[in-house]
């Protein structure tokens, strides 16, 4: 039976196992005085076969004892590095880094065995043949561990895209609507430092003319004193759509005071997660708060869906200036196999930068990820 990645169980394994099993029992069959131990290691040096994917670095240690005892006992043929091949092409596409070592020593020390045993199976025959029929074993065991690292890299490329392809997805709203508000930001900026510069000039003026036209004793315009009123309504009214730009119409919910049940959910769905306060605890800037809960929202969703079985950790640190947002886990990443940043990291950056702030998210020395951002406080307007 064959199992996948998942553990999910197929057929194909258990039958390939089963031929080779086979096979190699009716060649074993044409030697003469083959023992019952010889059928015993074939049996289970092929049998072993059906669960290579689900333990690849054990079913290649066991098939290559087993294929290595039948070549020295009974017959040191070509056929019996077959099992052998299959086992590696398995370690080295689903195993993890270091089965590719383990499959190379394994190759080795079988092709070294079964050329030993044939060697020493029949003295009077020529030694070269031997070593050649050896060399081409090698080139397909060499070719083997070739194809199955490159189909290993595939199936990780076809996963890292898929990935992108679903983050993107969950992302494009909010992406969506980051951007429309710091457009709506760049017109409040725009509108403040044209119009209402404007405006206000032609209020002041307005307003010392009438000033100075009541101080002669003149009787005021009143053309001059449209012009004032039309002004101070203008200013009103501009004032008004400059709070309307400037809101951000995030959802209700999404400050620092919904973290403990953000972190509810994330445990509920297999993520155990603590939170640490450190420093006065303080009402902030609602925009400050609502980044700090879209970082810790995204970090969390990310190590959910990438960290494997994992805890882990939210620090909220108050300085005087600065809150500092961390989010630890201890999951699967590593330094020297750093994961491509996605649309959720890129959102991070992106809202962190447009409040003046920094951010850190890279691999931890020891295992697992680390996001660490620093958001100013104080009114950057």
């Amino acid at each position: 039976m064959r199992f996948d990645l998942k553990g999910h169980a197929t057929v194909p394994d258990a039958v390939l196992g089963l031929i080779l099993a086979v096979v190699l029992s009716a060649g074993a069959a044409t030697v003469p005085g083959i023992s019952p131990l010889s059928y015993a290691a074939i049996a289970v040096g092929c049998l072993a076969l059906a669960v290579r994917c689900r333990a690849p670095t054990l079913v290649l240690l066991v098939t290559t004892a087993c294929m290595l005892a039948y070549a020295v006992g009974g017959d040191p043929g070509p056929p019996t590095a077959f099992p052998v091949m299959i086992a590696v092409y398995t370690a080295v596409r689903f195993g993890r880094r270091h089965a590719a070592v383990i499959a190379a020593i394994a190759g080795v020390v079988f092709l070294a065995g079964s050329l030993a045993a044939s060697l020493t199976a029949d003295a009077a025959q020529p030694a070269k043949p031997l070593v050649e029929r050896t060399a081409l074993l090698l080139g397909w065991f060499l070719a083997a561990g070739v194809a199955g690292t490159v189909t290993r890299h595939r199936q990780a490329y076809l996963e890292q895209a898929e990935q992108r392809a679903v983050e993107a997805e969950r992302t494009r709203e909010e992406t969506a609507l980051r951007r429309a508000g710091e457009e709506r930001l760049r017109i409040a900026r725009e509108l403040h430092d044209s119009l209402t510069h404007s405006i206000s000039v032609i209020k002041v003026q307005a307003g010392v003319a009438v000033h100075l036209a009541r101080k002669r004793g003149e009787e005021v315009p009143e053309a001059l004193l449209a012009i004032q009123e039309a002004s101070a309504d203008a200013m009103r009214e501009l004032r008004a759509t400059l709070e309307v730009l400037r809101d951000a119409d995030d959802p209700a919910g999404s400050g620092l005071d919904r973290v403990d049940d953000l972190v509810a959910r994330v445990g509920a769905a297999g993520l155990p997660t603590t939170v640490t306060v450190t420093g006065p605890a303080r009402a902030l800037p609602a925009h400050v708060e609502r980044a700090a809960y879209r970082i810790i929202q995204e970090a969390l969703t990310n190590a959910s869906r990438h960290a494997g079985p994992a805890t882990a950790t939210v620090t909220l640190a108050y300085g005087s200036r600065e809150l500092t947002v961390q989010i630890d886990d201890d999951g699967l990443a590593s330094p020297s196999d750093p994961p491509t940043p996605g649309n959720g990291l890129t959102g991070m950056r992106e809202r962190v930068t447009a409040l003046g702030g920094s951010l850190h998210a890279h691999p931890r020395p020891h295992g697992g990820f680390t996001v660490r951002a620093g958001l100013p406080t104080e009114d950057l307007s």
